[in-house]
């Protein structure tokens, strides 16, 4: 599946976006205002010069003891940003997201301006009905409808009748 396809690329809210020059305050004040864990860094051509997440702002402001009033973006952002295009596999960049570790990818176009942000979590969301399909059908081809599904059930009454007795017989010595 492309990640064009994705109902969620279409019903996301416009990514939040910020100026490598403006102040990490501002950013951090844009983040909580909207919910968002993280703010893409944009030039002035939509184009994506960085991104700031809640991790890079512990690691690169609170614990450097920076001061958020006088620090810019472009100081703590992380430069190399991995980005998708609309016609990328949905699979493969979560794999590479799981891999690499990292749980937000911003969606380019073909002239690498920000169209979107997809998180882990709505790559996830594709995965997790899947997987029940697949388990399901790993029980019934291993289960099946034949004899072995009366074994699994006769196993588990003889067993349960047989615990029963060995209480019993041990509540009443």
């Amino acid at each position: 599946m492309k990640i064009k396809d994705r109902p969620e690329l279409k019903s996301k809210p416009a990514p939040l976006t910020t100026r490598p020059d403006e102040l990490v305050v501002n950013a951090v004040k844009q983040m909580a205002e909207k919910n968002f864990g993280s703010i893409v860094v944009v030039n002035d051509d939509n184009t994506i010069a960085g991104i700031v997440t809640e991790r890079d702002i512990f690691r690169r402001v609170v614990a450097e003891l920076r001061d958020p009033a006088t620090t810019r973006v472009s100081e703590v952002m992380t430069r190399d940003v991995r980005t998708a295009n609309e016609e990328d596999n949905l699979l493969d960049w979560l794999r590479i997201m799981s891999n690499e570790r990292f749980r937000r990818l911003p969606v380019v176009d073909d002239d690498g301006r920000l169209k979107s942000v997809m998180s882990q979590g709505d790559f996830v969301s594709y995965t997790w009905p899947q997987l029940f399909q697949q388990a399901a059908t790993l029980v019934k081809s291993t289960i099946g409808a034949g004899p072995q599904i009366f074994l699994i059930i006769g196993g588990i009454l003889v067993y349960t009748t047989l615990l029963v007795f060995v209480l019993a017989s041990t509540l009443s010595a």
